[in-house]
């Protein structure tokens, strides 16, 4: 017999009891990740991001599964984009809000959902969560966002309605340097990249990869200030993380965190934030306090490749959408997000867009695809 919790902070279990579920790979579900968007203020009801970690115990009180579960009052932040529901929804007088999604906050890379003990599968407490959340909640919907193949199959099973993203991630093919990934691309492309990267030198910056422990109270200030400038400028506010919780970020995630850091008169004048598993890159936070001519693509496109190149790592993702990555040896890939939602007048028509988005999204892919800029496409 198993028996569902929800609990509001993820300190009401241990490190160990939620790291031993998920492992220490994939950065964004490790605990000390989401302990520093709690503690750092960047969760909480005045953020729209409430914690409802699910908990799964056997009969003998030990722990067997989690889910990070949020009860959400609006849709920023999640990035598998659903206004056309919240829309529809206030348009024939419904109430949308609140949801509970299944995601990591501020986070569109695709991975575990859900941690499990040895002997257990996400059949077995999946549907036993669902019935948790649904009981203790009143909301429109249940959604789980950029999950693994694993989850996605319990899912489906499960009659949740299925939608797709495009995402674009570059793939190491045992290059042995930037030159000889370069030399896979079609001319036009190379060149192009080579000036891009010759016109961020000419400009007199110096790029630098700093480790986690590279990074100083004085470089998390100055980023600080970086990332909220370039939110500002973008989107009319100073970002979603605050300062405390990329600082806590910086102390006990230092082992996954990368940043590419762009230097101009030993200043230092922009950066990209990164995290690392053992086989991938994530980009994810970038700012700047100076605008100069393709530092931007040499910060969170270019220094990514090369590190990965040097440092054996497969696959890069560097964020979500932008096409323009597609031209910079980027491949379009498919990411699935599911959806439950409560019974509704609307259901049939939600149903119905979800198939149709799903066949639209899968032919704007082939037509992707088939402009990679690779030389010989497969």
């Amino acid at each position: 017999m198993i028996s569902i919790e929800l609990i509001s902070s993820i300190t009401a279990i241990s490190r160990d009891d939620w790291d031993n579920l998920f492992g220490r790979n994939y950065p964004f579900t490790r605990y000390d990740f989401l302990l520093a968007l709690e503690q750092g203020g960047s969760l909480g009801p005045q953020r729209g991001w409430v914690p409802q970690y699910a908990v799964a115990r056997d009969t003998d009180n030990v722990i067997v599964a989690a889910m990070p579960w949020f009860k959400k009052t609006h849709s920023y932040g999640e990035y598998f984009f659903d206004w056309v529901f919240a829309e529809a929804y206030e348009r024939y007088g419904f109430q949308y809000y609140p949801k509970l999604i299944n995601a990591i906050p501020f986070t569109p890379c695709s991975g575990p959902r859900i941690g499990l003990a040895d002997d257990y599968r996400a059949s077995d407490v999946v549907p036993l969560i669902e019935a948790e959340l649904t009981k203790q909640h009143d909301v429109s919907n249940l959604q789980c966002l950029y999950v693994t193949p694993e989850l996605s199959k319990t899912l489906a099973n499960d009659g949740w309605w299925q939608r797709f993203d495009i995402q674009f991630l570059w793939q190491n093919r045992d290059y042995r340097s930037f030159d000889d990934f370069l030399a896979v691309l079609v001319s036009r492309k190379r060149k192009s990249i080579r000036k891009e990267r010759r016109q961020v030198t000419e400009q007199g910056v110096t790029m630098k990869a700093l480790a986690g422990d590279e990074l100083d109270e004085v470089f998390w200030q100055q980023f600080t200030r970086f990332y909220q400038r370039t939110y500002l400028k973008r989107s009319g506010h100073g970002g979603y993380l605050t300062p405390e919780t990329l600082n806590l970020w910086g102390k006990h995630l230092a082992d996954n965190i990368v940043v590419f850091a762009a230097y101009r008169e030993q200043q230092l004048v922009a950066a990209s934030l990164c995290f690392k598993s053992k086989d991938t890159l994530y980009g994810r936070y970038w700012g700047c306090i100076e605008e100069l001519e393709f530092l931007h693509f040499e910060a969170c496109y270019y220094q990514g490749i090369e590190y990965c190149i040097v440092h054996g790592l497969t696959y890069f993702d560097a964020g979500a959408q932008g096409e323009h990555k597609l031209h910079r040896g980027f491949e379009p890939v498919l990411r699935e997000g599911f959806y439950r939602f409560m019974p509704s007048p609307l259901n049939e028509a939600v149903e119905q867009f979800c198939g149709q988005e799903r066949a639209a999204i899968q032919e704007h892919i082939s037509t992707l695809a088939g402009v990679v800029p690779f030389k010989n496409k497969a």
